[in-house]
């Protein structure tokens, strides 16, 4: 091998053994930029709030299509006000009042009646359902009572109630209270019975007593279960509200939008819609909010 060979294979060893210039070399760099790339304010707020940003999304072209509808005239103003109308009258039932009350009057008297008919309905309904759901002879006794009038609709039993009761604010809350009852007991049966066996099991081994096998096992196990019954009646509740205001009410959402229905009073009806459906997702957002505290785990293993 002669000198000349072996001086190329000496400069051949020292390039291989010196290391790559990073820096220098063009795919390093690319791989080097885009690993260091962060995403952008917009970017990770769209991430984090994803279900709000495509919700306001959704309320803002809803707003639009019913601006655009109205603004082309498609529609008469006598079936579909625009949104301006609607803004002027809030603004006037919250400064001037409508029927002899304001709207803060008005919504306040629909708020209470909802509440007052929801706690009982807590009260009854969740001891009912949790009797039927750790006896089976309490469960068929009740069971065809409950299947029986759960189907029936608000309005049918309204008039009996009427006779019954009166047509004082009883009735109104005994009408909200049995629409809310129903989704509650079934609600909350469904998770006393699905409870998981294995965790009553290592209860009782480890020498729990019946009560409290019911309140650290089987009533924490069923929270999801009575917070999603909670949330149903609390919408079957809102959608009585109307029905149980027809009857010799002089305050109330319903009301008010009932004596507006009276005088085709359109941009009044809607407002008192647009009332209600916030309110009512203010208060499921709230339980939501209550039952990813409460319950973190539901829905996650």
């Amino acid at each position: 091998m002669t000198s000349q060979t072996i001086s190329k294979i000496d400069t051949a060893t020292r390039a291989a053994d010196k290391p790559i210039d990073h820096q220098s070399a063009p795919t390093a760099a690319v791989i080097e930029t885009t690993m260091t790339t962060r995403p952008t304010p917009a970017s990770s707020f769209v991430s984090q709030h994803h279900g709000v940003v495509w919700g306001f999304i959704s309320v803002v072209t809803a707003l639009a299509i019913w601006w655009a509808v109205t603004a082309t005239g498609l529609v008469p103003s006598l079936f579909l006000p625009n949104p301006t109308s609607v803004w002027q009258q809030f603004v006037k039932v919250s400064t001037e009042g409508y029927m002899s009350a304001t709207l803060i009057q008005h919504t306040f008297a629909s708020l209470g009646r909802v509440f007052i008919a929801l706690v009982l309905a807590v009260v009854v309904g969740v001891p009912i359902a949790i009797w039927m759901g750790t006896n089976r002879t309490v469960q068929a006794i009740f069971d065809p009572l409950l299947e029986f009038y759960r189907p029936i609709p608000p309005l049918a039993y309204l008039p009996l109630l009427v006779i019954w009761l009166g047509i004082g604010e009883l009735t109104k809350i005994t009408l909200i209270f049995l629409s809310i009852l129903a989704p509650i007991i079934i609600s909350t049966l469904q998770g006393i019975l699905t409870v998981n066996k294995s965790r009553q099991f290592a209860a009782l081994s480890l020498g729990a007593t019946p009560s409290q096998l019911l309140w650290h096992v089987t009533l924490p196990s069923a929270l999801p279960h009575i917070l999603t019954g909670i949330r149903i009646g609390l919408g079957v509740g809102w959608s009585t509200l109307v029905a149980a205001e027809l009857v010799a009410a002089t305050k109330g959402l319903g009301f008010m939008i009932q004596s507006a229905a009276q005088f085709l009073s359109t941009d009044i009806v809607i407002l008192g819609i647009i009332i209600i459906a916030v309110i009512a997702f203010i208060l499921e957002i709230l339980l939501r909010k209550l039952q990813a505290n409460l319950a973190p785990w539901y829905g996650k293993y």
